[in-house]
């Protein structure tokens, strides 16, 4: 019986390569997959790009209008799974919708994603909240801070500071100078209260 999970981590984690590394095994296999991505992630247009070399075309990108099980039972209904990269840009309903693909067409669907903002507001990103609410597996990919702590933290540093407002989704510009990067609470607190 397929399932939906949540495979969630903090930046840096190797999400995307986890999900390149499941897209292999299943094609080593002979099966397909159907790699996807929300279009809010613009950084690399279609492609997954990893920190450390591997990449792949998306079969597709969806915006948030999107009816991703209406798509996906229209054109990828013979896949073996669903890769989901950047879930936490998904909206509530297209996780609803991505559990009817689990449930009514015995695919198995995995979301790759953030659980938290860089912000830590109890508000959070909804794709993340709502796999959290209904996915049948949750599992974390864990990394570690600079001072090598277990990170589980995601941070935002613009110009060279730690920043803790501004909008969920900032992608380089190449005007300012934006980082992100893991860190352990204890870490974070040190940034934040200016103690580094």
């Amino acid at each position: 019986m397929a399932q939906l999970y949540f495979r969630y981590g903090a930046m840096g984690c190797g999400k995307t390569m986890q999900l390149l590394q499941v897209a292999f095994n299943y094609e080593e296999r002979g099966q397909k997959v159907c790699v996807i991505k929300p279009a809010t992630d613009t950084k690399n247009g279609k492609k997954l790009l990893t920190r450390i070399g591997p990449e792949r075309d998306t079969d597709f990108c969806f915006n948030r209008r999107a009816n991703l099980f209406t798509k996906i039972a229209k054109e990828y209904s013979g896949v073996n799974c669903i890769l989901v990269d950047e879930a936490q840009f998904l909206t509530g309903k297209q996780v609803d919708q991505l559990l009817q693909v689990v449930v009514k067409l015995n695919i198995p669907v995995i979301a790759y994603g953030l659980r938290l903002n860089f912000r830590m507001s109890s508000r959070g990103f909804e794709g993340s909240t709502r796999l959290l609410q209904v996915a049948h597996k949750i599992e974390e990919i864990k990394t570690i801070c600079d001072c090598g702590r277990k990170a589980t933290l995601n941070t935002r540093w613009l110009n060279g500071k730690l920043v803790t407002t501004g909008p969920d989704i900032l992608i380089d510009d190449g005007k300012s100078d934006i980082i992100y990067k893991a860190l352990c609470p204890h870490c974070f607190f040190k940034y934040q209260e200016g103690k580094n």
